[in-house]
Parts: structure tokens; sequence; C-alpha cells
């Protein structure tokens, strides 16, 4: 027998504590896997570089670095070793100018550290026109 009209409604409730560690996971692992992505895939713009005509009347000034990693400022070979002995050639050679332009021209076998030394020579020195010599590549060449 039933003692008065008392239902007590039954609670229903939802346990929402295993879908919120579902979806914390879910989110870490979108979070980590987008970054891994976006990393792989950087894009950069490349300067511009205008052309510009060179002075004809001054001639460019040539440094060679063959692959044994002597120095040559136009034909002459830089005796001694170091950058002081390449400061004096070059000063030799260039006389008061320092405006013309400067190419060096480096085997492909070279050491960085000989094309290095020679551009520090030549900021040193105060040349400001510096380009570096190379040759174009073959169409279908990997590269």
């Amino acid at each position: 027998m039933r003692i008065g009209n008392d239902r007590r409604g039954d609670d229903f409730e939802i346990n929402v504590i295993p879908l919120i560690d579902v979806l914390l996971t879910l989110l870490m692992f979108f979070v980590l896997t987008s970054t891994f992505v976006q990393h792989s895939r950087l894009k950069v713009t490349l300067p511009q570089a205008s052309v510009q005509e060179r002075d004809m009347n001054a001639p460019a000034l040539t440094i060679m670095i063959d692959r044994d990693g002597r120095f040559f400022v136009g034909s002459d070979e830089v005796m001694g070793e170091g950058i002081e002995a390449l400061k004096q050639s070059l000063a030799r050679h260039a006389g008061d100018s320092r405006d013309q332009a400067v190419t060096i021209r480096a085997d492909a076998m070279t050491p960085n550290q000989n094309v290095v030394t020679a551009m520090d020579a030549l900021g040193q020195l105060g040349f400001t026109r510096l380009s570096i010599a190379t040759t174009p590549s073959k169409p279908g060449a990997a590269q």
C-alpha cells in the first residue's frame, strides 16, 4: 500500500567527466598534429634584386681562389699566408679606389673559410661592391 502520493521523480543525470576526458584528448591530438604540419611547410619570401648597369670605365677587381686555398688577385698569386697578405695585395692592385666592383671566383671544392676570408679582407679595406661568380646550372640537372 502506498502511503501518500509523494512520488519523487528520479533524478536523471549524465556523467560528463568521461566525455570531457575524451574531448580534451582529441583536442590535444589535433593541436599537436596541426603544429607539426605547419612547421613542415614554411613560406619564405625571397629577396629581389634589380639589374644595374656596371660602370665600364673601371674594370672589376677579381679575386680567384683555387681548390687548394691559394688566392690570386687579378693574375698575380698572393704570396704569404693569412688575411694580411691578401689585404696588402688587394690594396696594391686597387690603389685608392674602394668603390670599384670586386668579383670573387672560387673553385666549387674550395672550403667556405677561404671565401669568407676574402670577403673579410675586402670588408676591412672598405670595398662595398662585392659579387661572387657562379656558373648557371644545366637545365634538367638536379638542384
